[in-house]
């Protein structure tokens, strides 16, 4: 199964967007769950999977895709790794829907191939995480099922679409030295989705984090992620 998203280009014209190379970490331990880890701006996948490896997560599979590289509007048109275009840093600036959607198909695919009897989950840090939050919408809303691009979150689907929200498991970390996407943001975030029906969301805030990871941000990711998943330990 393979799914499509936009094109992304300027002034009226589309050009094909090229993924860049995808890194696999395969389990150490019996497969039991596939997460799609998404980079932030000017990363790639490789730097994260290195990373990954070394977490004590036997039973998770990861998959690490690499963004497109496209002329950024906050660079001056400079061209870097993105999941979609950034104009300015702040609540008002308009999204890139096109780059959204494209990089939502992009990790449905990655996901459509695994084994049905293993659990699935989207993870990323930075433009990455806002990656994992809208791909984790779109699946909130049936988009990638059965190969239809079409929105089915209709009247009918309704109460599964309201199961779906109040029990999906989502951790949102954030740093409150965070100097590039401001703290207040992921607070912001954490509102939105708990204020719109996602019981299962826990947000952690770390003081003085800036925009980098630490050991007990990640000791946290997989505790939880073992609670979540239902990994052996």
């Amino acid at each position: 199964m393979s799914f499509t998203g936009p094109s992304i280009g300027s002034g009226g014209r589309r050009e094909a967007l090229e993924f860049g190379r995808t890194h696999v970490v395969r389990p150490k331990g019996r497969h039991q769950a596939t997460v799609v880890w998404l980079h932030g701006l000017g990363d790639n996948g490789s730097s994260w999977s290195q990373l990954l490896e070394t977490l004590p997560l036997p039973n998770i599979k990861w998959i690490c895709p690499t963004a497109p590289t496209r002329p950024i509007t906050l660079f001056g048109g400079f061209p870097t790794t993105a999941w979609f275009d950034v104009g300015e840093l702040s609540e008002d600036a308009p999204d890139d829907v096109e780059g959204l959607e494209a990089a939502a198909a992009h990790v449905a695919n990655l996901l459509s191939i695994e084994p049905a009897d293993i659990k699935l989950g989207i993870g990323g840090f930075s433009m990455g995480a806002a990656i994992s939050l809208y791909s984790a919408t779109c699946f909130i809303h049936g988009k990638y099922e059965n190969g239809d691009l079409n929105l089915k979150a209709k009247i009918e689907k309704h109460d599964e679409v309201a199961r779906r929200v109040a029990s999906l498991p989502i951790l949102l970390c954030h740093g409150k030295g965070d100097d590039v996407v401001p703290y207040k943001f992921g607070e912001k975030s954490a509102l939105a989705l708990s204020s719109n029906g996602f019981e299962n969301m826990t947000f952690k805030s770390y003081n003085g984090l800036g925009h980098y990871t630490i050991p007990e941000e990640m000791e946290e990711a997989c505790t939880w992620l073992t609670s979540k998943l239902g990994l052996d330990s």
